[in-house]
């Protein structure tokens, strides 16, 4: 099994696969701002694929964690079948 992963903060209560909107709503009214945070640190090219971009993404998403000062970041993962 491969997994997913999201971004997000240890007080919002919405699964970011399930419930987006909501998830979001909830994270730009703490400003978070979880996803301009992770499109930051993404390196992502014109010239990458789908799978690669996901990938740069995900390795994003899990650097933003190790550097998060405030410690309220964390990974939301799901497990997948390939």
């Amino acid at each position: 099994m491969k997994e997913r992963v999201h971004i997000t903060t240890i007080d919002n209560p919405f699964n970011p696969f399930e419930d987006f909107a909501s998830w979001y709503d909830f994270d730009m009214e703490k400003g978070y701002c979880s996803c301009q945070r992770v499109a930051r640190l993404a390196n992502i090219t014109d010239d990458m694929t789908d799978i690669e971009e996901e990938e740069e993404i995900e390795r994003a998403t899990r650097r933003l964690v190790e550097i998060d000062p405030l410690d309220i970041f964390q990974l939301y993962i799901i497990k997948v079948k390939e």
